[in-house]
């Protein structure tokens, strides 16, 4: 569907973490699990969790072998981002 194809990545994120809300949060230990990856097809609110994000992505494929790259949508349990690059944040303060 082309209008979902269109989404931007802010509203990518939004729906994902809309989902993981109603759908995954009820089924995982936040806590306890903060690090595990969890991928969810936009389009048919499907998911899988799993420590190695590749294992998630392939399990949720071969169920769902209509998910594509557009649909799918990475985070962490514990985070609303798959991937944490780098650097640190400078403590006002401190700085001149």
């Amino acid at each position: 569907d082309m209008e979902r194809q269109d989404q931007t990545g802010s509203e990518k994120a939004q729906r994902g973490n809309d989902i993981f809300e109603r759908k995954v949060r009820p089924h995982v230990d936040v806590e306890e699990e903060a690090q595990k990856y969890v991928i969810i097809d936009l389009a048919s609110e499907d998911f899988e969790v799993d420590r190695n994000q590749r294992a998630a992505f392939d399990r949720l494929v071969q169920r769902r072998p209509e998910a594509q790259g557009q649909t799918l949508w990475l985070r962490r349990v514990g985070s609303q981002y798959g991937h944490h690059f780098g650097g640190r944040l400078w403590e006002e303060e401190g700085r001149s």
